[in-house]
């Protein structure tokens, strides 16, 4: 690696501030006092992965660090793939969410859909995704012999404030039900005035007693042979009907239930018109998601929004897919630097923070087209004035109805 290819590190050094209360992290067991790579040199060096085509893996990092240029950043001398790889195993990856916090208060909302204006809270998409690697360790030989599969999968639970186009928080678990359960998950971390919108694997009326309880709500959609009885119907608007709307009521459901899985409070369910599919094998083309009768069933404990508009905060459920798709395959999130749950959560954060400088940078949410211009800009390839004009491009505003 040259070191020319190597460039754009002045604008990591506008981060370095942030970066500096790491400095000390995990030194706590360093007695003697010859650690040589801390936790903030480690991060840029992440960073520097995330937004240098050059770096593309652990070994390039190791070999980036021999650069005079980078260690001139970094404040200190080559760090072996042992240090790096030892790293995850000594800082505490908690640390980064004070960043990310703290970048969180310089981001200004881009604009919210005209048509969500009278949704009240913060506006947050909630998902799981999963994170694919071969680990070579001991361990998942072991569970090859005893699954057939050396794949070890973790999911990141992501909160995605659509207002601000950011991830604000991402628990990473491995594949597995328990604490693990998504929906456990976020039981443990529902916030205040927010409105949740879950896809239906978090359909659980003890989480929706525990958002509503916590003074936030939710837009959730449920499964196809819920038990529903209707109690109150609610005539449709021209606009309900052209969103697609079939129904809108108020309804009984969980009868079976009892105690805290019980609903403690009214729950409407509107019922909006979508295309059928049929569940298929992995290899026999189609979906491989479950089955659909046509009809999306979604409840809320939003009494009095419009059911037009329980439909549009439903459809804004997918803006968390799209972020998904830049953080794996834009930001190259896809090849994990660690196989270690530690590792995995520094490099997420990491990525988090990416997202961020993003969007302070050029005031507009992560996108392709925005991240290779930046790409371009930290290569030499195109100007900051050329970036700031590709900022200025804003897409076109969603309709007002």
């Amino acid at each position: 690696m040259k070191e020319s290819e190597v460039t754009g590190t002045r604008y990591l050094r506008k981060l370095l501030p942030l970066l500096e209360r790491l400095h000390d992290d995990g030194c706590a067991r360093d007695k003697a006092g010859n650690r040589r790579l801390h936790f903030d040199q480690s991060c840029t060096l992440i960073l520097l992965y995330l937004f240098n085509p050059v770096v593309v893996s652990l070994r390039s990092l190791q070999q980036a660090s021999e650069l005079h240029k980078v260690q001139k950043l970094l404040g200190c001398k080559r760090a072996s793939l042992g240090s790096l790889s030892e790293a995850v195993t000594v800082f505490d990856p908690e640390r980064l969410k004070e960043i990310i916090a703290e970048l969180g208060q310089e981001l200004v909302p881009l604009g919210r859909d005209p048509r969500l204006q009278d949704v009240p809270g913060l506006l947050t998409v909630v998902d799981g995704t999963l994170l694919s690697a071969l680990p070579k360790m001991m361990e998942a030989s072991l569970r090859k012999g005893k699954t057939g599969t050396g794949m070890v999968k973790w999911r990141l639970h992501t909160h995605f404030e659509v207002d601000r186009s950011v991830p604000v928080r991402v628990d990473v678990t491995r594949k597995a039900g328990g604490e693990a359960d998504e929906r456990a998950v976020l039981k443990r971390c529902i916030e205040p005035d927010r409105t949740y919108v879950l896809d239906r694997g978090y359909a659980m009326f003890s989480l929706f007693n525990q958002i509503v309880a916590a003074k936030s709500s939710y837009v959730c959609r449920i499964r196809d042979n819920s038990g529903i009885e209707g109690i109150e119907s609610r005539e449709l608007t021209e606009q309900d009907l052209a969103a697609g709307v079939l129904r809108d009521q108020i309804v009984s459901i969980g009868k079976s239930c009892t105690g805290e899985n019980r609903p403690s409070h009214p729950i409407r369910v509107v019922e909006v018109q979508t295309t059928p599919h049929v569940k298929r094998g992995k290899y026999q083309g189609g979906s491989t998601g479950p089955g659909s009768d046509g009809i999306l069933r979604i409840a809320t404990n939003l009494l009095d929004v419009p059911a037009e508009t329980i439909a549009v905060l439903y459809e804004h459920r997918w803006t968390i897919e799209i972020f998904f798709r830049f953080f794996k395959h834009v930001l190259g999130c896809r090849h994990l630097l660690s196989h270690d749950e530690r590792g995995i959560e520094i490099q997420t954060y990491c990525a988090i923070i990416a997202c961020m400088l993003i969007s302070v940078w050029t005031g507009r949410k992560p996108s392709p087209r925005t991240y290779e211009m930046i790409c371009s800009t930290v290569s030499g390839l195109a100007s900051e004035e050329e970036l700031l004009a590709q900022s200025a491009k804003r897409p076109p505003q969603p309709p007002d109805s």
